[in-house]
């Protein structure tokens, strides 16, 4: 329809999460302008990209009002800690995503931890420390297997798993002693260790008001069979069994209206996405921590899913409008493959140059993450996870293989892929 109004469209950020923004709002009647920044190769060979780092908060305000924005999709979560929605509200440009009041749901696991004790939001248990004494006191009273967690951001690597009491206090002392994860480590939250299955539910807010995308489940783990080293996310599926109709009620009315309703108690208008990271053990539904973005692979998954214009919908959650009831989704299921370069989550090769198929199949999709475009035309890799492929399939077996076919076919000197991306589902 000629009559549907138009916007110009920012996407902060350099990932694959923000690969699959881009395209997703290309696809929108209401999209008259897709820029991004800084961008990749994968988005640079489709939309106009500007070299503005994510942390230059004044640079981003003025990229969009030198372009006449009418909404930024705010990628990762660093942008959004340091008050860039903020920023952006001062001059009048809707952004989506949460203020920086918002955002300490993941800036500050500690803040996080103390807002699920005054809300009764079902958690580990935990203490909060600074100093090594009082820490190492809780730790003799709660032995290991412990988990010591980095309070600050630290790219979903701030996380210690201790199996015996000695690593325990090595990690105690690394972060609050030591300087393992910098200012991010400098107070700490020691929890429970918690047993089951892991579910994500990412939810588009507008203060009280929300949609639930697809449940998802990723694989954080470098090697096959969930093995190895922690990373920023091999893989990931949408939907999973393990989330029922049932459990996402339960999961709504427990975690997610309780959420919503304590964040507004506290004086925090939260929009954008509220993204719970779910541990589902023996004794029910446990918050192992909130995202206030999109995860990364997730979002690969998730928005093929979205049968609906997005667009309009990030737009309402910028402005603090209602939602729809509702969101329409495709039938079927989905599924990302990340190609990693050799070496990755540890040290690894840049720069080498990246061979792509001519021809992609339909109901398939190549996104970039660590790319960059040289002027001859040629992608090369420029970080860990280089590029994923996503396809969308009837069945989740038929997606995988469409996938993998696609994974197999791109090229680059070094290439690591995990080949058991969705393998409980698959084995269900």
């Amino acid at each position: 329809m000629s009559d549907t109004p138009k916007i110009n469209i920012l996407v902060v950020g350099s990932g694959g999460r923000e690969h699959a923004l881009v395209q997703k709002c290309l696809q929108s009647p209401m999209a008259d302008l897709v820029i991004a920044a800084p961008g990749n190769g994968g988005m640079a060979s489709e939309v106009q990209c500007f070299d503005v780092s994510v942390e230059d908060i004044p640079g981003l305000v003025g990229l969009a009002e030198q372009h006449s924005v009418g909404l930024v999709v705010v990628g990762p979560e660093v942008p959004l800690s340091l008050g860039l929605v903020d920023a952006l509200a001062e001059v009048g440009i809707p952004a989506y995503g949460p203020n920086k009041d918002g955002a300490q749901l993941e800036s500050s696991k500690a803040f996080c931890k103390d807002f699920f004790a005054r809300h009764n939001i079902p958690t580990a248990a935990y203490g909060t420390f600074t100093e090594v004494a009082p820490a190492l006191a809780y730790l003799a009273e709660h032995p290991a297997p412990i988990v010591i967690k980095a309070s600050g951001l630290a790219a979903g690597k701030g996380v210690i798993m201790a199996e015996t009491q000695d690593e325990a206090v090595a990690a105690i002392k690394d972060m609050l002693e030591g300087d393992a994860f910098g200012s991010s480590g400098k107070e700490i939250v020691i929890e429970e260790t918690l047993y089951g299955e892991e579910a994500s539910i990412h939810v588009i807010a507008s203060g009280e008001d929300f949609v639930c995308l697809p449940p998802s489940q990723d694989h954080k783990r470098v090697g096959e069979g969930d093995t190895g080293l922690n990373t920023g996310g091999m893989g990931a599926y949408t939907p999973t069994s393990r989330v029922t109709p049932a459990m996402q009620a339960e999961i709504e009315e427990k975690v997610i209206k309780p959420t919503l309703a304590g964040l507004k108690a506290d004086g925090i208008n939260y929009c954008g996405t509220l993204y719970a990271g779910l541990m589902l053990t023996d004794k029910g539904i446990k918050v192992l921590e909130y995202n206030v973005r999109f995860g990364d692979p997730e979002t690969q998954v998730l928005l093929p899913m979205v049968a609906d214009d997005l667009v309009p919908v990030l737009l309402a959650s910028a402005k603090g409008a209602p939602l729809p009831a509702q969101l329409q989704f495709r039938e079927g299921a989905a599924i990302v493959i990340v190609l990693a370069a050799g070496g990755y989550p540890g040290t690894y090769a840049k720069g080498e140059a990246i061979h792509l198929p001519e021809y992609i199949p339909d109901h398939s999709a190549i996104v970039h993450a660590g790319t960059t475009l040289d002027q001859d035309g040629t992608i090369r890799t420029a970080g860990g996870r280089v590029m994923g492929v996503s396809a969308h399939a009837a069945t989740l077996k038929d997606a995988a293989e469409l996938a993998y076919s696609v994974c197999d076919a791109i090229d680059f000197k070094d290439k690591y892929l995990r080949r058991d991306i969705g393998h409980r589902e698959l084995s269900r």
